[in-house]
């Protein structure tokens, strides 16, 4: 034997003993539709939780990472224009304090921008650029004195608007750097422009200090969407930014893109007073990679939990199934012990009017065999042939009707097992009536059959359909008073079947009970010695026939059951499974 084979259950092949009452269910469904409901009340929710918090964990994990992005595009915008600010400031202070004059000077010049150097840092080189564009003054590491700035943008929007910060460009230095300017009054009427160039590799250092996850990258960019600083990811100084520039903003704002390979959060905020753009970009898949993990440990729990539950459901199914089918199994043997029982009660039964249907010819027979005897004692001349002839003969007859009427009797004893035969309804029907003849002549019941001739003969058992009419005109009998009115009949409803119907005039079943007289051990004359089992039993039996039972009744007038048997019952052990 298998491991399979020990491992399946018994009700897996259902019942191997014949009878009406072998199943009530269908064992293989019940299971399948107990696993799936189980299934379907415990996974559902825990799917459906699971999807959720898969969700939200998602969702929640996602705007913390924008939440992160935010403050540091914030910050680090907040850092670098206090940056700028404050070398604008402090180039603002020293154009106010000193005069034109001494800052032409080259010894005041460069005294000045030691002590910006010193004071602040971040200042490359410093210049003096009178109303007409010309660098008067420069101290610095590049040749700019005499240059004419007077065509430059720059210049002209320092001159108007009193103060400027460049993005990075050549210029005339023809090397990246980044300029502030300031525009002064001069005492005698006209201006002049201080002008200095900030160290970008400052800028470039708070970019790079910044502590990014999700592999992050800090830039920053013109409004034309070119790098002013080095980028990891993106390029280098003065290469065209690979992604979409933000619209300017007032403030810091982050978007999620989907451009790159698993999408991008982007942090942007425009440095104020400048034509500059801070960009912080990072890597969704990145940052989303705790997050991964925490899924595959969420799918891997969810793996288990449905694991383990279709394990106990599958042993809670098929220990309750079992249980179902070995009750189901104890009920089946016990009614069919009933049935048994019934019909050793009803032999019983028919026993007393049988022994009544002997006594008769055994009287015959007392009564000739005595004639006989005295005719050879007393008789002064022996008796004629003729007349010992005539007396053996009706000896002979009562033996013979005695020997049917144990025959018949025996016939009914024997049919305990199915045996499947051409049956005529009619003889079945006279045979059980020919029982309950002497209870009908004591009873004044009167007893009419009726048979349409057309209907044939049907392959049915013989032993199972002596009970089933014995049932119901037993039923009949125990419903009618004394001098009450029997009718079978036996008919042919259709080209399918025959029908046997049993009427009585007896009480009637009230229309309340008519939906239960089938079911076990429910009777309405329990206090008569019902067991509430003979109709049950007739029901049982009818259905293994491959019949149905109907049944009309009025109360206080009489019930009429009818049988309908097919024509060809070829298989009477076949399962009469109810559920």
């Amino acid at each position: 034997m298998g491991m399979i084979d020990r491992l399946r259950p018994a009700f897996w092949d259902g019942a191997t003993d014949g009878g009406p009452y072998r199943s009530l269910f269908n064992y293989r469904r019940l299971w399948r539709l107990s696993v799936a409901l189980l299934a379907a009340v415990s996974l559902t929710p825990l799917c459906i939780m699971t999807v959720i918090d898969f969700n939200v964990t998602k969702r929640a994990v996602n705007q913390e990472n924008i939440n992160r992005t935010t403050i540091t595009t914030s910050n680090t915008r907040r850092t670098l224009t206090y940056f700028l600010d404050e070398r604008l400031a402090a180039l603002g202070f020293a154009a106010r304090v000193q005069t034109y004059e001494n800052l032409s000077t080259q010894d005041h010049l460069t005294a000045l921008l030691r002590d910006l150097k010193a004071a602040f840092g971040g200042f490359m080189d410093l210049g003096v650029i009178g109303e007409d564009g010309r660098q008067v003054a420069y101290v610095g590491p590049y040749d700019l004195l005499g240059i004419n700035y007077a065509d430059q943008a720059w210049f002209k929007e320092t001159m108007a608007s009193g103060s400027y910060i460049s993005d990075i460009f050549l210029g005339f230095r023809n090397v990246p750097h980044l300029i502030i300017a300031v525009r002064a009054d001069r005492p005698g009427g006209g201006h002049f422009l201080l002008r200095a160039s900030v160290d970008t590799q400052r800028i470039n250092d708070i970019l790079a200090g910044l502590d990014l996850s999700g592999n992050g990258d800090a830039f920053l960019v013109n409004r034309e969407g070119v790098l002013q600083t080095v980028s990891r990811s993106h390029g280098t100084v003065f290469e065209r930014l690979d992604i979409p520039v933000p619209e300017q903003a007032d403030r810091t704002e982050v978007v999620e893109t989907s451009d790159a390979e698993g999408g991008l959060i982007v942090g942007y905020a425009s440095i104020e007073r400048t034509p500059l753009v801070l960009m912080v970009v990072k890597r969704q898949a990145e940052l989303m990679r705790p997050w991964f993990a925490m899924r595959l440990n969420l799918m891997g729990f969810l793996g288990a939990s449905v694991l383990v539950i279709l394990v106990v459901i599958l042993g809670v199914a098929t220990y309750m199934v079992e249980k179902i089918f070995v009750a189901d199994q104890t009920r089946a043997k016990t009614m069919h012990q009933m049935e048994h029982t019934n019909r050793m009660a009803s032999i019983g039964r028919l026993a007393a009017g049988v022994a009544h249907e002997i006594n008769n010819p055994l009287a015959i027979i007392n009564e000739k065999a005595g004639l006989m005897q005295d005719l050879i004692r007393f008789s002064p001349e022996p008796p004629s042939p003729d007349r010992l002839s005539g007396l053996v003969d009706s000896i002979l007859a009562s033996v013979e009707r005695a020997g049917t009427i144990t025959k018949r009797l025996l016939s009914f004893a024997r049919h305990l097992e199915v045996h499947i035969e051409s049956v005529s309804l009619q003889k079945v029907a006279e045979e059980v009536l020919s029982f309950l003849t002497k209870e009908a002549e004591y009873r004044r019941i009167a007893v009419e059959v009726t048979a349409d001739p057309a209907v044939p003969t049907i392959e049915s058992d013989r032993g199972k359909l002596q009970q089933i009419l014995l049932n119901l005109v037993n039923n009949a009998f125990q419903a009618m008073d004394d001098g009450g009115s029997l009718r079978v009949r036996i008919f042919r409803p259709g080209e399918a079947g025959v029908a046997v119907s049993v009427a009585d005039n007896g009480c009637g079943i009230p229309a309340a009970d008519i939906k239960r007289i089938f079911e076990p051990f429910f009777s309405t004359k329990k206090k008569k010695g019902g067991t509430g089992l003979g109709l049950s039993i007739t029901y049982g039996l009818v259905q293994e026939l491959g019949g149905t039972l109907a049944v009309a009744s009025e109360l206080g007038h009489g019930s009429t059951f009818t049988v309908t048997f097919p024509l060809d019952k070829g298989d009477a052990g076949a399962p009469a499974a109810r559920g």
